[in-house]
């Protein structure tokens, strides 16, 4: 695979197709997409679009049926590519049992940290993310915005280069969202990338850079978040002007076929 080394992500005529019922869907259909290092990606489609599934491709949960996908450089399919990748998935979940604190200590283990740098990088999470007060309660005691907090602290505990956030302010109050938003602004000053994927299309034309529409498993439309949104009008109304747009162009096409036949 000739993979783009300057992305963080290189996507190349990547296919997903699931049997179902006896019958095929295509959830991505010859995809191609560059997110590039250092930036802030956002991911928009709506329902059933595609994006969770390149998410599962990227992270090794779904094998690609055609095509090719790069994390830095080397082959998702490759365990090697997850080291560097941190993930919040859009519906997170924990071991409830387990304190905030024991959490990312077991996270941090997984990855081969240890001992006080464990220990430092957790009291660090849990610090930035207001969950020291709440470090030694069950994890099942927690709000559905508490929750989301201490699984995003596990989802960097090693320090990503790439971070993939699934609706990361979902069951957030307007604080929560507030303070993801600057923790994704540092993450960026860091030279992290971020993929971000998001219904709060306010949320994603305030942080990202560069966006991408998916549809019907393609991007059909893309690229710097200044340069695609034509001035005074808001990302909102251009996402569902070009969703609509698509559709009309489907619907006037499948008209001539029928009337040609």
């Amino acid at each position: 695979m000739a993979s783009n080394m300057s992305a963080a992500v290189d996507i190349q005529g990547l296919s997903v197709t699931f049997e179902r019922g006896g019958s095929s869907v295509a959830a991505l259909d010859r995809l191609d997409a560059v997110v590039p290092e250092g930036q802030v990606f956002g991911l928009l489609g709506p329902n059933g679009a595609g994006k969770t599934t390149l998410m599962h491709v990227l992270l090794g949960f779904v094998p690609p049926t055609a095509g090719q996908a790069a994390i830095f450089g080397t082959d998702v399919r490759r365990a090697i590519a997850r080291q560097r990748i941190g993930y919040l998935p859009e519906h997170p979940d924990t071991y409830r049992f387990l304190t905030a604190r024991e959490l990312l200590h077991t996270a941090g283990r997984l990855f081969g940290m240890r001992g006080p740098a464990l220990r430092a990088r957790s009291d660090a999470l849990l610090e930035r993310l207001d969950l020291t007060a709440a470090a030694n309660r069950p994890a099942g005691t927690f709000s559905r915005g508490m929750l989301q907090r201490v699984c995003l602290a596990q989802a960097l505990i090693n320090d990503p280069d790439l971070v993939i956030l699934d609706e990361p302010t979902g069951g957030m109050d307007p604080f929560g969202r507030l303070q993801i938003r600057a923790l994704i602004t540092e993450l960026k000053a860091r030279g992290k990338t971020v993929l971000l994927s998001s219904h709060e299309l306010s949320e994603v034309e305030m942080v990202c850079d560069s966006i991408a529409i998916l549809y019907k498993g393609r991007v059909i439309s893309g690229g710097p978040a200044a340069a695609l949104v034509p001035a005074g009008e808001s990302l909102e109304r251009f996402f569902i002007r070009t969703i609509e747009a698509v559709d009309a162009r489907a619907a006037a096409a499948s008209g001539k076929g029928g009337a040609h036949a």
